[in-house]
């Protein structure tokens, strides 16, 4: 795999179809509604929202919008513990995974 944590680049996570799929388990998919083509696809999930960028068939990272925190973080941590992906609180800093 090209990049990676040794080069300072994300690792991806998998295809947007991939991801998709995995955070399915989570009851979190799109809402079915046509893109608008805004260069992002949006999941919901309890409690929140992720944004998918379409530029890349690869995604690399995903943009959480927490709406709900006593609903959202729960599922946020089990996706983190369960798949092994790792999430960065952009305001605090903390990260989680």
């Amino acid at each position: 795999m090209k990049g990676g944590p040794a080069s300072g680049e994300t690792a991806p996570i998998g295809t947007r179809r991939e991801v998709r799929e995995l955070l399915a388990r989570f009851n979190t998919a799109p809402d079915g509604a046509a893109a608008k083509g805004m260069g992002t696809e949006r999941l919901y999930g309890p409690g929140m929202a992720i944004d998918l960028s379409t530029s890349t068939e690869q995604v690399n990272q995903a943009l959480v919008s927490v709406n709900e925190d006593d609903i959202a973080w729960p599922v946020l941590l089990r996706i983190c513990k369960e798949l092994k992906w790792k999430m960065v609180d952009l305001e605090t800093g903390r990260s989680f995974g």
